[in-house]
């Protein structure tokens, strides 16, 4: 793994340090490494749904291209 430093606010780092001391996390890194994580998965999830959007809007113009649930 390899190790940065980021500057903070000095709120933000108040609340990290809480969250930390109410054991909902155990360290600083502990806190911004999840919270990285839960960004990354929410990235994700919102490209998987721009992509249904579009494959909805293609079925809207094209709904010959469907296959029916009964034959899968």
């Amino acid at each position: 793994m390899t190790q940065v430093q980021l500057r903070l606010p000095r709120k933000l780092v108040e609340v990290i340090d809480k969250w930390v001391a109410e054991g909902r996390f155990k360290s600083r890194s502990d806190a911004i490494k999840t919270i990285i994580s839960l960004y990354e998965e929410r990235e994700k999830t919102r490209e998987f749904y721009k992509m249904l959007v579009k494959r909805s809007e293609e079925a809207r113009k094209h709904p010959e291209a469907l296959i029916p649930l009964e034959e899968l």
